[in-house]
């Protein structure tokens, strides 16, 4: 039998907050929770905020008055909720109203122009109608006549001013040493600690556990890092007469959120890699962290992706593929309000204009069922299977075709197969691409509703988590994972509270495409799917804790269970205190920068094993012949 890919830790931040813990999730459905529930989310995030402070058991304000839970909701709690999902860009970003640009001019002067310029500023090539007046070594006059071109500052409004923004005032860069880190990787580094922390088990444990080998990390961003930090800086340098730096082009590969994980992060010497297929990225890094897994080629695998895309050029290019939801567009749905309405841009599956882009990093811990009960790892579910499939010759390489039908219908039928067909039909539901294009909801209901037909399944709940978070493509399936997760724990499915009813053309038939909360009986699968630009279709057929244990009884007995519960107390224990500890202010987030290095002089290599410095166990070098 395959060993079960199972969840058993994640971590990570968006537009509502942090993911440990199911915060994010509960942020989403917070008007669905309790009274406990609730302050306890809103506490949270008014202290990644800065709106109070925390000595580790009390909070306070900036005037050192102390506050309980329900003070800080009664207080704050407005502005808390203003301040997360998706909303106007906040300063910190960009003013979208007065974006620098430049306009060309040609100045026209009778008379000759002079001025003095650094020498080292002279242009390689003196045009001709420069005349050059040394005046020091320097310094130089130059005195131009007739037309002078140039270019000056040009200030504009954006068509777009919204976007899924991390909590007001939260920087992940300030949450340790950051180095001038674009804040991809910023995010990159906060997400995956928050997942090892929350795993409850301390990771020298999990690595000292298996061989060196046996771990693997496979993360990635979609665009890179486009900040000043990363290839923005590269791009940008010369046309602002800077230079680039050393860091700035190596920091901006996509591939290097993986890299400052293995080096900073987790010390992995195992399997990394970096997949990128557009808003699916986040399936395809799971797909190679599941085969793992199932193969038994590593035993811990690290998955995620994070993107930071909130940026004036990055928003320009999507919005001339007339991808994004404009401001003016948004304002017709609203039968051209004056009052334009900045959290309700994304609206998947009812009348709309376009996506709305956001920020985001998701990462989970995925380990083998063996070593989970053997270390009493948190199961908070499992990836059953995910599915890839291109498109096929395409008129538009933006324009959908039939790979989604493909990965979606062959995971129902992988889902059936697994938890069986009342499962399927009874206590299933289905996270939605949702990007919130008129194009989407067409298309995507399509698919679903034919699959449903299918597969025989009535009313098939539907939510489309886009609508709180925005789209942070490559992260964009692991915003879906987070929130499945807490689907899993609290039986709540968000509902698409954005828009007021499913549009006319969207294909409901056997849908329920819900608009407000809903509750699921006993959730025991849930599809993500994903419908990436290019092509890039996948589909994950993901397990509930309640559908893993299903499986974990016929694989052991009922003493080998016992002991694992037993285990799985320390392991809760300490996740929540964690979790405490992290809503008081300490993240403690992993940043080890030149710590435990391999003294490579010291590896021992033999013809049957390689002993590396600093790991338990080796790593075996005894090989078959696959090929014969």
């Amino acid at each position: 039998m395959a060993q079960i890919p199972l969840i058993v830790s994640f971590g990570g931040v968006n537009a509502a907050g942090r993911s440990s813990a199911h915060h994010g999730y509960r942020r989403m459905i917070i008007e669905s929770l309790d009274d406990q529930d609730r302050q306890v989310v809103i506490a949270g995030l008014a202290q990644m905020m800065g709106v109070v402070t925390s000595d580790g058991q009390s909070y306070k304000d900036a005037n050192d008055k102390i506050y309980d839970l329900a003070d800080i909701e009664r207080e704050f709690g407005e502005l808390v909720l203003e301040g997360t999902l998706i909303r106007r860009i906040e300063q910190q970003y960009f003013n979208p109203d007065n974006v620098l640009g430049h306009s060309e001019v040609d100045l026209q002067s009778g008379d000759a122009i002079s001025f003095e310029l650094p020498t080292r500023h002279l242009p390689t090539d003196i045009p001709e109608s420069w005349q050059i007046t040394k005046i020091n070594e320097r310094k130089v006059k130059v005195t131009v006549s007739g037309e002078v071109p140039g270019k000056v500052d040009s200030f504009r409004k954006m068509a777009v001013s919204s976007a899924g923004q991390l909590p007001s005032g939260f920087d992940p860069s300030e949450t340790y040493n950051s180095r001038y880190h674009p804040r991809g990787l910023a995010l990159t580094v906060f997400a995956a600690a928050d997942a090892i922390n929350s795993l409850g088990i301390d990771w020298e444990t999990v690595k000292n556990s298996i061989s060196p080998d046996q771990i693997a990390v496979y993360a990635s961003s979609l665009l890179g890092q486009m900040d000043d930090n990363g290839f923005g800086g590269v791009l940008q340098s010369r046309l602002k007469a800077k230079r680039v730096s050393s860091k700035q082009l190596a920091l901006g590969f996509n591939s290097m959120p993986a890299d400052f994980i293995n080096a900073y992060i987790s010390g992995s010497v195992g399997s990394t890699g970096s997949m990128t297929g557009a808003c699916a990225s986040f399936l395809y890094n799971l797909r190679l962290g599941m085969d793992d897994i199932r193969s038994g080629r590593r035993r811990v695998v690290i998955v995620g992706c994070s993107e930071a895309p909130i940026t004036p050029e990055v928003m320009e290019g999507f919005d001339a593929m007339s991808a994004l939801g404009r401001d003016d567009n948004i304002r017709k749905l609203d039968k051209n309000s004056e009052t334009f309405d900045g959290r309700r841009t994304s609206r998947p599956f009812g009348e709309n204009a376009g996506f709305t882009i956001a920020e985001a990093a998701q990462y989970v811990i995925l380990m083998d069922d063996a070593l989970a009960l053997e270390l009493g790892a948190d199961i908070h579910g499992a990836v059953g299977d995910v599915f890839v499939n291109a498109d096929g010759y395409k008129k538009s390489i933006s324009s959908p075709g039939p790979g989604n039908y493909i990965t979606m219908a062959k995971a129902v039928a992988a889902a059936k197969e697994i938890v069986g067909e009342e499962a399927l039909k009874k206590h299933s539901f289905v996270q939605a691409h949702g990007s919130s294009t008129p194009q989407n909801r067409v298309t995507e209901s399509e698919i679903l509703d034919k699959v449903a037909a299918a597969f025989d399944i009535d009313s098939w709940t539907v939510c489309g988590i886009k609508s709180y978070v925005g789209h942070s493509l490559a992260p964009a399936s692991g915003d879906q994972l987070i929130s499945t997760l807490g689907v899993f724990k609290y039986g709540i499915v968000p509902g698409i509270k954005t828009i007021d009813k499913v549009a006319d053309d969207v294909m409901d038939e056997r849908l329920n495409i819900a608009i407000s909360d809903q509750r699921i009986d006993d959730p025991q699968v849930a599809f993500l799917n994903s419908k990436g630009f290019g092509g890039n279709n996948a589909t994950a057929v993901i397990l509930s804790p309640l559908a893993v244990e299903n499986l974990l009884k016929t694989r052991y007995s009922n003493e080998q269970l016992s002991d694992y519960a037993v285990k799985l107390e320390k392991t809760r224990a300490q996740s929540a205190e964690y979790d405490q500890a992290f809503r008081h202010g300490d993240y403690r987030v992993i940043y080890a920068f030149g710590e435990n290095l391999v003294d490579v002089s010291e590896i021992q290599i033999d013809t049957d094993k390689i002993t590396i410095p600093g790991y338990d166990s080796a790593i075996d070098l005894q090989f078959k012949n696959p090929y014969v």
